[in-house]
């Protein structure tokens, strides 16, 4: 007999006896439970009358004592010797127990006069995807939660036998679908007074296969490591902002709430000096963010009414302690800009144009397919405190607020117009109106703007513009080169002369925001510097930049005082949650400031993040970076996932995001994201690589650098290598699969697979195609059109792919996803196609994000870990 399958024989039958684990051949794991916290117990009486029938003719008994909640369950977090006030004269804490050898715990001997409860702790950690049975038994009531969501109710009290005289315990079950990572066991326990039976209680799990005798581990101790619920359940600053004297900073919250996809706003004032808090707002329906007046301690915002949809803007004065409405319950009200001398607001309202009594619809332009491009946005001044109102603007364009002279007298507004005869294919008007004789001039007409402010001598025009902008002046490439207008400048236009100063030309980094201060004259950058987010100074006079120490590697938004030299922001980095912080301009010192999520993540064990980069074949350094494993050992061989973008923008260091790599790693990937050619921040001349080229450069980039990745990092096994993109990066996705097989899987979202139906049918495809292949169409570069389309080379492709994307998806739409399934059916290959109902490019609703996220991991298992378990249970094949 051969010796392989001997030593198989043998070992197939051994009994493996550890820790209280007995593990036979073809039979059930049991693993009770040994170690837990425990909280009580404390006496809660019944309510008077309890006895006295209600209006259902029933009683107040035990059972509907248990399911009453005295404390939150879905808030705790136990850990040993953490406190708890049940009330003012009583504390509690978290105290270890130790079940006995049969795993009985003995939770006390209570004075049977009176009901009381008690509640036990325990962690159940798991390293992949698993599925266990739970059996829990008391002779007294329990309930069990799981990650703080009720899984049953034991409402039964067993008494002992009177006829035996023994004991008995009613027992409960519940099946657990574990995801890796750690998953808090609680049971509340009720004591019945009028059952002397000892107050015990004995747990364990049952596994259902082998694979799991490593994979479990019991703790009363919190292991916190990156999961779905901190990724997106923790309460989030949607936006900061500073009032003008720098002494308080308006907070806009937003958190989803519990088992639901809708979410609560609200807003809190602080102190910058020590985050103190003065004042919140909550219960108002879909509050906005603070809008500070130029005065004082007093800001506006809007709240949406669910009854008509009508909005108000209101007026908190913290000084003052009151919140009026300003103007109340218009129709369509957009957004509102404070008058620098507080007397008026300028504010916009959308008008809808009439419905047509045909279903036939004529289009006016390409943009006409989008919904509401009909609507028409006007500009209306608030008087204040007379609040008295006029119409600035009407017609057939909308018009655009773009700034208010620093001496209240002029406004800068825009319109839009189509002009499919150049790129981008549409132009801007931009216009001054003098609002005490309500006269018009015409400043100029433009392509490739985005944003204007005045200089706060009024004097000069500060612009955010693409290269191409005033004739190119912006651009610091060869001729032969056409720039990336992604990749977005800074100008100053004087405003007597007409001179435009392209301030950012030799600058690399590309501008996402600026703002010009009237305190000390500096224009503060906030920009794209590779794959960060920094903040810079420009000084106008000297024609320098500086870097401002942030102490984050990525700012998320920033907001400036007006009258002090101070800013608030919040940012993150690779491996650091959102932060809240408070900039002294001046001495260029950020303090932190806090966060409302800091207790979720509290304790949470992340991975280090390394930068690790390789030279492509032109010589240049291509950015990029590794995750690893929390528990990261180099002796051992990781599963890998590569993740990129290959678009026009690099794939920044911020936290969490959509495509979140350290809830990757925590799952026991290693992450490798790289940074190809094309994208901004890195200087116009790379940027400009992305311009006619659609994933040709990029492709091989991205097989290269990998390549030299592998050789690199022996700890990765090059046999589970998956790699992940959206939107370009799905595309990317879908391209690099038929020209290499090194990948066992691949995930494309939203992904495109061929150019030319993307380019005609996304609401912005020939908008995006002025940019990424400008001058360029399906008629004359077959090459681009044809050549770089996934679709017409879907034979080439060996690798499992997963194509998900949104049903609703108007930028990508889902046919690109559909077609190239439907090619790869028909071929006989491996691939799935999930749709996600509803949603757009971006998948929003709440639920639908979690599960989408656990079908990225769960393909990876899959594929990469030889675990289908979790994909078969979240898709089972249906017979």
């Amino acid at each position: 007999m051969n010796k392989k399958i001997i030593i198989s024989i043998v070992v197939l039958f051994i009994v493996l006896i550890s820790d209280g684990l007995f593990i036979f051949a073809d039979e059930k794991i049991e693993q009770p439970i040994l170690q837990w916290l425990k909280l009580g117990p404390v006496e809660s009486p019944l309510p008077i009358f309890h006895d006295v029938k209600n209006i259902n003719g029933k009683t107040f008994d035990l059972a509907k004592m248990l399911a009453f909640e005295p404390i939150e369950t879905e808030d705790l977090q136990p850990r040993e010797a953490a406190e708890l006030k049940w009330n003012r004269d009583l504390k509690l804490s978290w105290e270890k127990n130790l079940a006995d050898s049969a795993a009985i715990i003995f939770l006390s001997e209570p004075n049977n006069a009176t009901p009381q409860f008690c509640y036990l702790a325990t962690y159940l950690s798991v390293t992949r995807w698993t599925k266990a049975t739970l059996l829990v038994s008391s002779p007294h009531l329990f309930e069990i939660f799981v990650n703080g969501e009720k899984q049953t109710s034991k409402t039964s009290s067993e008494k002992p036998d009177a006829e035996n005289k023994t004991n008995s315990s009613g027992e409960k079950t519940v099946s657990l679908k574990l995801e890796t990572g750690s998953h808090l066991l609680l049971i509340k326990s009720l004591f019945d007074p009028q059952n002397n039976v000892p107050w015990q209680i004995s747990a364990k799990i049952i596994l259902d296969s082998l694979f799991a005798i490593d994979n479990l581990q019991l703790s009363d101790q919190p292991k916190k490591r990156m999961n779905l619920s901190l990724l997106l359940d923790p309460p989030m600053i949607s936006s900061a902002t500073i009032s003008p004297d720098g002494e308080l900073m308006g907070l806009a919250l937003r958190q989803p709430l519990s088992n639901s996809d809708k979410s609560e706003s609200w807003i809190e004032v602080r102190r910058t000096r020590d985050h103190k808090l003065v004042r919140t707002i909550r219960g108002a329906q879909k509050i906005s963010s603070i809008n500070w007046a130029p005065v004082g301690h007093k800001f506006s915002f809007t709240s949406l009414s669910e009854e008509n949809n009508g909005k108000t803007i209101w007026l908190t004065d913290i000084d003052a302690g009151t919140t009026v409405p300003l103007l109340k319950n218009i129709q369509e009200l957009g957004a509102h800009v404070w008058a620098p001398d507080e007397s008026f607001i300028i504010y916009s309202v959308t008008e809808k144009p009439e419905k047509s009594p045909t279903h036939l619809k004529r289009l006016e332009g390409m943009p006409d397919r989008q919904p509401g491009w009909r609507n028409r946005s006007f500009l209306y001044l608030l008087r204040l405190p007379e609040k008295t109102r006029t119409r600035l603007t009407a017609g057939q364009l909308s018009t655009s607020l773009r700034d208010i002279s620093p001496d209240g007298k002029r406004l800068l507004f825009s319109r839009n117009m189509i002009d499919y005869s150049q790129r981008p294919y549409s132009k801007t008007q931009f216009y001054l109106l003098d609002l005490q004789t309500m006269q018009v001039d015409s400043l100029f007409t433009r392509q490739w703007i985005n944003n204007v402010q005045w200089s706060p001598d009024g004097e000069s025009l500060l612009i955010q513009a693409g290269p191409s902008a005033f004739d190119r002046i912006g651009k610091n490439i060869p001729d032969d080169m056409i720039p990336n207008d992604y990749d977005q400048q800074l100008y100053i236009y004087h405003l007597k002369s007409g001179k435009v100063d392209p301030v950012t030309r030799d600058f690399n980094p590309s501008v996402n925001g600026a703002y010009w201060s009237k305190i000390d004259d500096l224009i503060y950058i906030q920009c794209s510097d590779r794959s960060y987010r920094h903040l810079y100074q420009f000084n106008v006079k000297t024609r320098k930049f500086s870097q401002i120490e942030t102490n984050c590697e990525f700012i998320h938004s920033i907001d400036f005082a007006v009258q002090r030299s101070l800013a608030v922001y919040t940012g993150s980095g690779a491996a650091v949650p959102p932060k809240l912080f408070v900039l002294d301009l001046k001495k260029g010192k950020p303090a932190e400031l806090g966060h409302p999520a800091e207790p979720d993540y509290d304790g949470v064990e992340f991975g280090k993040v390394k930068r690790w980069t390789f030279q492509n074949s032109r010589n240049q350094e291509i950015e990029g970076r590794i995750y690893f494993p929390p528990d990261f050992d180099e002796t051992k061989k990781y599963p890998c996932i590569v993740y990129y973008y290959g678009g026009t923008t690099p794939v920044t260091r911020d936290f969490g995001g959509r495509y979140p790599k350290n809830l990757y790693a925590a799952h026991g990937y290693v992450v490798y994201v790289l940074q190809p050619s094309g994208a901004i921040g890195f200087g116009q001349q790379f940027s400009a690589l992305h311009v006619n080229d659609w994933g040709k450069i990029v492709s091989d980039e991205i097989i290269d650098g990998v390549s030299q990745f592998l050789d690199a990092h022996q700890f990765v096994d090059r046999n589970r290598l998956g790699c992940i993109g959206a939107s370009y990066g799905g595309f990317m996705t879908m391209l690099i699969q038929t020209k290499t097989d090194m990948f066992a899987a691949a995930i494309a979202h939203a992904g495109i697979s061929m150019i030319p139906s993307y380019w005609g049918e996304g609401y912005w495809g020939y908008l995006y195609s002025a940019v990424a292949t400008a001058n360029s169409f399906p008629w004359n570069r077959r090459d681009i059109y044809v050549e770089q389309s996934p679709l017409f080379h879907a034979d080439k492709i060996s690798t499992p792919l997963l194509l998900l994307h949104g049903s609703a998806d108007t930028n990508v739409p889902p046919g690109e996803s559909i077609q190239l399934f439907t090619a790869l059916k028909l071929l006989g290959k491996t691939v799935e196609l999930i749709e996600v109902k509803d949603q757009n490019h971006t998948i929003m609703t709440h639920s639908y994000r979690k599960k989408w996220t656990k079908t990225i991991l769960a393909w990876f298992d899959k594929w990469l870990k030889d675990q289908p378990q979790w994909w078969d249970d979240l898709y089972p094949t249906e017979n």
